[in-house]
């Protein structure tokens, strides 16, 4: 099997894991359509690799898991870049995680903001180090994630917590992250990825076969949100390009405050 060559991220195998790092430091990890592409064929390699028993996730520096959708790119060409295939392919990021038969750690070694928040409550597992920071920032930006973001987020944090994620866009510390049950443990910046090669250590010794059952059986509860969320890509498609999505674009880029004032309706 030939290893794609990535521009965007890292892969490397570590014992039974595939350790794959979202590599934008310079963007705090933010992803355009070039890093969910190259994320997508590197969890492809870990599917189809024996000898991958988990995958871990993590982001590239001590500031960044991941920043969600690279703002700035959008508000200098009003999308997220090019690809190969011509698509911003973030639905199929998301369907690919819950998908691939192996368990995927999440190891949030600073800012899961946005869409980066996103992509660690789909993981298996997360585990953030001390400095980690959770939340969401897509109402200031002129964003949101009505399917799986929003919908199996209330599944893991209950519907008021939620809702106060999504509404407020607060940002909230590792250990508060824990006691609302976002985060499986707390460690030290240096032991991060050394605890989850130990968790993937762990999972590699158990049967392969019952844990592509047991995660299929735990998706399986939440299926029917994939179609909130091929509702929701579409709806966020229409709404980026709008006025009012374009606005929280340039606010962030620009450094100022989003105006929204006037889209306010009755």
């Amino acid at each position: 099997m030939n290893t794609p060559q990535f521009e965007d991220i890292t892969y490397e195998r570590r014992n039974a894991a595939a350790l794959i790092t979202i590599n934008r430091p310079q963007r705090y990890n933010a992803f355009r359509a070039q890093t969910v592409e190259e994320l997508i064929k590197a969890f492809k390699m870990a599917w189809a690799d024996r000898g991958v028993q988990a995958v871990i996730l993590t982001g590239a520096g001590e500031k960044a898991f991941c920043s969600g959708g690279d703002v700035k790119q959008r508000a200098e060409t009003g999308d997220y870049g090019p690809s190969e295939s011509g698509l911003f392919e973030i639905g199929l990021l998301h369907k690919t995680i819950r998908d691939i038969p192996k368990p995927v750690i999440a190891a949030v070694n600073g800012i899961a903001i946005g869409g980066g928040h996103v992509l660690h409550v789909l993981c298996d597992l997360t585990i953030a180090s001390s400095t980690a920071r959770f939340g969401q920032s897509g109402p200031k930006v002129g964003s949101f994630d009505a399917g799986f973001g929003s919908a199996y987020l209330a599944r893991i944090v209950g519907e008021k917590r939620a809702r106060e994620i999504w509404y407020l866009c607060r940002q909230y510390d590792a250990e508060t992250a824990k006691s609302w049950g976002l985060v499986n443990e707390v460690v030290a910046p240096e032991k991060l990825i050394d605890e989850a090669l130990a968790w993937a250590d762990e999972i590699a010794e158990k049967s392969p076969t019952a844990i592509r059952f047991l995660k299929q059986s735990f998706n399986a509860d939440t299926d029917h949100q994939a179609g909130l969320s091929n509702l929701a890509m579409s709806a966020l498609d229409l709404f980026g390009k709008s006025e009012e999505g374009l606005e929280g674009a340039k606010a962030f880029a620009e450094k100022r405050p989003a105006d929204f004032a006037k889209y306010v309706k009755a």
